[in-house]
């Protein structure tokens, strides 16, 4: 009785742990931690949405259970969405889900369609439920690049013509956590096209559609043509609307893979509390101005860090995507690997990061920085931060070496 479970023994252990345990003893011993290393929006969602909870909440026949696969009108409020945002038409019927989340919905996904043995295909780095819901359900995990360019498509032949047995899904993830790329429609084109050659699902997470630094706004794998025949795709209120307590996501695209989600929450859940859902409602079918504006603060902070760690003589590409910064660790600490320089970082300048390593070993090179603080926090982990540097024999970047408006190639 004292061997780990199966499923347990294929988790590795938990690599955030270190750093948060350090980081919880710092604050119980009174000092001042600023945390960058969680993705956890610091905005109130939008009002009217708190609003119509508040509302909805008093109505004594919400309280009961609720309906897994979400109610009716918030399964038509995605589906506005798409067609609206993407061009993309959904059957609300059998092209969309409500999850508890989207993580939720990757994990009861992975297990409705692995096998044991099974190959996937998943980024390295990439999210960690991207690759663990499929190691939990029982398959193998195959890393290719995580960069939307020729890499990952050579990667992808290279996969199918050595993986035995051969893949049987594909995960994407751009606008992407943690690295912050975002793919192209041409890319897109591409990956659909490999995909329905070789039989291969795509579970595309989509989850940060809306925070984006570019002109051109993200596209959605969906809007290719024939991807539905394959795709199925995940969305999330969380970041969107800062709704991320709330739980509130979806898988929209392919009717089989909807239906097999379908099939395991019903035996799972009840869905989310309907209040919840009915407010989600109104986020996605109300005033969008809180979307632009969320997305205006996250590019503001995303130009005061990135310039400010130029200055202390970090030199971190600025992110296109997503609330994050992917930042190389500087070359004076490359020896250290992204566990320990986090924790050193935490140590003397009181700043707290994610250590790439958490996102799959090619991450390691790398930490993660949440864009989750205001400027004035921001400015106050960038003098820390630039304090600890010049202890440490870092001098400011030359401007005419490091661009912050450079884009990561």
């Amino acid at each position: 009785m004292t061997e780990e479970f199966h499923r347990i023994r294929r988790l590795p252990p938990y690599v955030f742990a270190e750093v948060n345990k350090a980081k919880a003893a710092a604050r119980a011993a009174g000092e001042d931690i600023i945390d960058l290393g969680m993705g956890n929006p610091d905005s109130a969602p939008p009002a009217h949405v708190i609003k119509k909870l508040a509302e909805t909440i008093q109505n004594p026949r919400v309280h009961g259970y609720s309906v897994s696969r979400g109610i009716p009108g918030l399964r038509r409020a995605l589906a506005a969405y798409y067609e609206k945002r993407f061009s993309v038409s959904l059957d609300p019927e059998t092209e969309v889900i409500a999850t508890i989340g989207s993580k939720e919905g990757l994990a009861n996904l992975a297990a409705a369609i692995t096998s044991p043995g099974d190959t996937i295909l998943v980024p390295n780095p990439s999210y960690p439920i991207h690759q663990f819901g499929f190691i939990i359900a029982g398959a193998s995990v195959r890393s290719i690049p995580a960069t939307p360019d020729e890499d990952m498509l050579r990667a992808l032949h290279r996969a199918v013509k050595h993986s035995v047995p051969k893949p049987t899904a594909l995960i994407l993830n751009f606008p992407s956590n943690p690295t912050a790329f975002v793919a192209s429609y041409d890319f897109y084109k591409e990956i659909v096209a490999f995909a329905r050659r070789e039989n291969i699902w795509i579970l595309s997470d989509l989850a940060y559609a809306e925070i984006y630094f570019g002109e051109t706004p993200p596209p959605s794998v969906l809007s290719v043509p024939g991807a539905k025949d394959i795709t199925v795709e995940f969305t999330s209120m969380s970041k969107t609307y800062s709704m991320a307590g709330w739980r509130v996501g979806f898988a929209a695209g392919n009717p089989r893979l909807i239906h097999a989600l379908t099939r395991i929450k019903s035996y799972l859940d009840y869905g989310a509390f309907t209040p919840i859902q009915v407010a989600a409602v109104a986020a996605l079918t109300g005033p969008q101005d809180y979307v632009s504006d969320i997305r205006a603060l996250y590019k503001e902070r995303r130009d005061v860090l990135i310039q400010g760690l130029h200055n202390a003589g970090w030199d971190v590409p600025p992110p296109e995507g997503s609330m994050f910064a992917w930042a190389p660790i500087p070359p004076k600490f490359a020896d250290m690997g992204s566990v320990d320089f986090s924790k050193l970082l935490l140590k003397e300048a009181k700043v707290a990061v994610a250590p790439g390593l958490g996102f799959g070993e090619y991450g390691d090179g790398f930490v993660r920085l949440g864009l989750v603080e205001n400027t004035q926090r921001l400015r106050q982990a960038i003098r820390s931060i630039k304090g600890f540097m010049s202890r440490h024999g870092v001098t400011p970047l030359d401007p005419k070496e490091a661009d912050p408006a450079k884009k990561r190639s």
